[in-house]
């Protein structure tokens, strides 16, 4: 499988893959002093709310919930876009 098709293919992969890695990580650091737990659960959830439409509920959520991470948020889906070379405008 070559051509132009696959790429975007392989990169929408690759994030959920990056995604459900960065939540992985983020529910051990709930657990352990030397990780920052919510940190990766939200970088986790910033990126697979671009594929599941629960993770996007979810941040929606937690925004109108936690005011003050509202900020941080927006941080992190500004530099997830960067990183990931969408364009940053939702989120």
């Amino acid at each position: 499988m070559t051509g132009p098709r696959f790429a975007p293919r392989f990169k929408r992969v690759a994030a959920i893959i990056a995604g459900w890695i960065f939540v992985g990580l983020g529910i051990l650091g709930l657990f352990l002093p030397f990780l920052q737990g919510i940190l990766f659960l939200l970088v986790g959830l910033i990126i697979l709310a671009r594929e599941y439409h629960w993770a996007r509920r979810l941040l929606t959520n937690l925004r109108s919930r936690f005011p003050a991470l509202d900020s941080l948020i927006k941080k992190a889906h500004d530099k997830t876009a960067r990183i990931l070379g969408h364009p940053a405008g939702k989120g």
